[in-house]
């Protein structure tokens, strides 16, 4: 089991110094337009989707289109390498595919605003998928950019930062989107009315101009490329698959260790979130409840998870955090199952949210800090893009059934069951420290492919 160094633990206030550095709030600020779109096609989309009485099979199958992020690896490369006609030689090249991949995010969400899925449900699942496209693009240029603008060890602040500006667009892309519904709707609470959502969803894309200016205000480290030749099949060795070369070479056979915790660390929250926004329509709470609780008390137990997520992840190492997030985020389904059988409960629901929310947020800072030590700063973008989409790719495909599992046998068998598969995280997080494959206290003078290379010696 890798243990951290002693020596070289940081001070509570070298800590919250960190907190306050440029890069730190620069990154809180990108993490708010990265976390933005996800609830967009996913969460909330069901919550409106319901609403229009779309039936739970067909949203659960919908929430497929979240696999695009599991896929985004197939064109991280592209982002990796290439540069884009004056956007790049105006911006940067990582700024310049955050832009493009911005713009792209607004109008997929103009679009959805504009469709009424109880009429036009394909045309909101079209323009879903441009938003999800668009979204992923942006993950895979951040990534780059976060993880190239600063050591190692600042990695699980920028974690922290980046994680609590996520949570908060997912707040206000669940609990903002449901407020301003609310307040635009010209029925009646208990009807569906496309006018609120219209506006929501304007409101969402216009959200997006905090990443725009964001990026257009942050500086970028000048781009070195190595020389090569510049041949289709060496440019396609040199963009496809040394990335992957390079993760195989330095793992050997671990690697299969690796990618089998990246698979399934978050299995448990995503597929239980497909259905959570369904199952508050279903129990009968209202947009105004759901948004009031997530907003006071969602956002504050976010922000409290993340923090303490980064701020443990530096002071007692990734691996201990990484099963603690591990348990948390098994056992706050439970707590879903418990409400399951209490109706109409807001004081349970405030519990069961505000529990949730901790839990992702203590969860998701250790494993971004994990994911961000193994890559090798040569590759980071595609490398990243590999381990955040594996991340994805089995618990989007699994949660596609969700709707017909609830269907067949209840709201609190599923919510249990979310909770259950995700126990074998735990015996993967164990596994993966007795092979010490998780680097503690990297140092900041050597690059992250010596130090994975020399935890293999």
């Amino acid at each position: 089991m890798a243990t951290p160094d002693l020596e070289t633990k940081q001070s509570l206030s070298e800590i919250l110094r960190s907190y306050t550095q440029k890069i730190t709030l620069k990154m809180f600020f990108l993490g708010f337009s990265a976390g933005l779109p996800l609830l967009l096609v996913l969460g909330t989309l069901g919550f409106w989707l319901r609403e229009a009485g779309i039936d739970r099979s067909t949203i659960g199958f919908l929430s497929w289109i979240g696999l695009i992020y599991g896929f985004k690896w197939l064109w991280a490369p592209l982002v990796d390498r290439l540069t884009i006609p004056f956007l790049s030689n105006w911006l940067g090249r990582r700024k310049a595919w955050l832009l493009m991949a911005q713009i792209l995010v607004m109008i997929g969400l103009v679009g959805m605003s504009f469709s009424d899925p109880s009429q036009q449900v394909q045309a909101v699942a079209m323009f879903a998928i441009l938003v999800a496209f668009g979204s992923a693009t942006q993950d895979i240029a951040l990534d780059a950019f976060r993880i190239e603008s600063a050591d190692t060890k600042m990695q699980g602040v920028l974690a922290a930062a980046y994680q609590t500006g996520y949570r908060i667009a997912m707040i206000w892309a669940g609990a903002g989107v449901l407020w301003i519904a609310a307040r635009a709707q010209n029925t009646s609470s208990n009807l569906y009315d496309h006018h609120g959502w219209q506006i929501a969803y304007l409101c969402m894309a216009a959200s997006m101009l905090i990443g725009v200016i964001t990026v257009l205000f942050s500086k970028e480290k000048p781009y070195q490329p190595k020389e090569e030749k510049h041949t289709m099949r060496s440019w396609i060795r040199q963009a496809f698959l040394e990335p992957f070369i390079d993760f195989l070479k330095r793992y050997k056979w671990h690697a299969v260790l690796i990618l089998s915790l990246i698979a399934v660390y978050r299995i448990s929250d995503v597929v239980m979130g497909i259905m959570a926004n369904p199952f508050y329509v279903d129990m009968g709470y209202t947009k105004d409840e759901i948004a009031s609780v997530s907003k006071i008390f969602g956002v504050i137990m976010t922000l409290v998870g993340a923090f303490i997520g980064g701020a443990l992840t530096v002071r007692f190492g990734i691996y201990r955090i990484l099963m603690l997030g591990a348990i948390l985020s098994a056992a706050s389904n439970l707590l879903f199952a418990w409400l399951a059988t209490r109706g109409h409960d807001l004081t349970g629901l405030i519990f069961v949210i505000s529990a949730d929310n901790l839990s992702s947020g203590i969860a998701s800072a250790a494993f971004i800090a994990y994911l961000s030590s193994l890559t090798n700063v040569s590759y980071s973008a595609t490398q990243y893009a590999l381990f955040s989409s594996m991340m994805l790719l089995v618990p989007k495909w699994l949660a596609g059934f969700s709707g017909v599992f609830v269907d067949n046998f209840g709201y609190s068998h599923f919510f249990t069951s979310t909770a259950i598969i995700g126990l074998p995280v735990l015996v993967l997080v164990w596994f993966v420290g007795q092979q010490n494959l998780i680097n503690e206290n990297p140092s900041p003078k050597e690059s992250q492919a010596e130090n994975s290379a020399s935890s293999q010696s």
